[in-house]
């Protein structure tokens, strides 16, 4: 059997001990335990920003992999640990909505964590993450028996992502996130184009009503300092500029408004 592999995804940053304590705690548990960083840039606090950073990456890992997601500005409240079963993947996380992706895309079995035997001890209420969610990640990936961990549970918190909606002959939707290189993720897909052409050419799309009209296929489909809009590798629509800032062009951040127009 290959070793076992635990993800982990916070909104830590790199310049403090933290991630680094979680992954000495992992590894004196299970020493055999691969583990790998999604992303430690999460926006702080930002629970949106933690769902959509596992939800595009999870499916690529091997069945059996444990996923930690660490966004919980919750921390050391009554809030919940949880552990939850996948079709195919285990996550283990707060009880905030940080998996709601992960709901509306698996059948999950959720579960509320309460085996404090394999928690570390004492607990810090301000470092969960070290004491109670590595912990149980590292001893899930030794066994996989979940039941071990806590009953089922169904009252756990989740949220609706924002849907894009139609408009007349428009659908609106917003943008969800600005990755580093200020390109801008909507929640519009190629289904919301007409009759789903993805190749080169004009578009009627605006972000906060600036104009976007051109479509491409690549990063460098555009000219220097001009917009495009192309599908994006996690299946959503994202404005971008060539060797540029979308969000800096368009002067425009999260939640901005998008209109693609149809007629």
């Amino acid at each position: 059997m290959a070793d076992p592999i635990i993800t982990l995804t916070t909104d830590f940053g790199m310049s403090d001990h933290l991630v680094g304590s979680m992954k000495g705690v992992i590894l004196n548990i299970n020493p055999a335990v691969r583990i790998v960083d999604i992303n430690h840039s999460v926006v702080p606090y930002d629970i949106l920003d933690g769902a959509l950073s596992l939800a595009n990456s999870y499916k690529f890992f091997p069945p059996r992999t444990v996923h930690v997601i660490i966004v919980d500005p919750g921390v050391g409240t009554e809030r919940r640990p949880i552990l939850v079963t996948g079709e195919k993947h285990f996550f283990v996380a707060p009880d905030n909505g940080v998996l709601s992706m992960i709901y509306e895309r698996e059948t999950c079995t959720v579960r509320h964590i309460t085996a404090e035997h394999y928690f570390l001890n004492p607990i810090s209420p301000t470092f969960h993450g070290r004491d109670i969610f590595a912990p149980t990640a590292a001893w899930l990936s030794k066994t996989y028996q979940t039941e071990a961990f806590g009953e089922a549970i169904t009252d756990f918190v989740r949220f609706t992502m924002p849907k894009a909606k139609p408009e007349g002959q428009a659908v609106k939707g917003v943008v969800l996130r600005v990755d580093a290189f200020g390109n801008l993720m909507t929640n519009l897909t190629a289904e919301h184009l007409t009759g789903g052409a993805l190749g080169e050419g004009a578009i009627k799309l605006a972000v906060n009503g600036k104009p976007v009209v051109k479509f491409g296929q690549t990063f460098a489909s555009g000219n220097p300092g001009e917009p495009i809009a192309m599908l994006g590798s996690a299946g959503y629509i994202e404005i971008a500029v060539n060797r540029g800032s979308a969000a800096r062009t368009l002067g425009v951040n999260r939640g901005a408004e998008v209109t693609l127009d149809l007629s």
